[in-house]
């Protein structure tokens, strides 16, 4: 049995993590360009987000981190127009790949 403890700010930010950094950018950056106007006419379907998630990470580095200190120094890295650039240049390759050959079962959803 585990023994179940409140744990305080200071508890929490020490607390082990596996992270990949890139990752997390990407499901943001993807979810704000679907929604935004010039792809609002594109599927909004789990499928379809999963797979522009998956080819744009294929794409990208990963950087993964084990603490949520080195976390926010892994997005501070990552945060530059330089490499805000690149992720969108490969969600935005990733969309039209999507787009053209679509894996849902259903009608798309928008």
């Amino acid at each position: 049995m585990f023994k179940q403890e409140k744990m305080g700010l200071k508890d929490y930010m020490t607390q082990p993590i596996l992270v990949n950094v890139t990752e997390e950018i990407v499901r943001g950056l993807v979810s704000f360009l679907l929604h935004g106007t010039e792809y609002q006419t594109f599927c909004h379907c789990d499928q379809c987000e999963m797979d522009i998630m998956a080819i744009a990470l294929n794409a990208l580095p990963p950087k993964y981190v084990a603490s949520n200190e080195s976390r926010d120094v892994a997005f501070g890295q990552l945060n530059t127009p330089e490499k805000i650039e690149e992720i969108n240049k490969q969600i935005i390759r990733a969309i039209h790949i999507v787009g053209r050959k679509p894996r849902h079962k259903n009608e798309p959803t928008k």
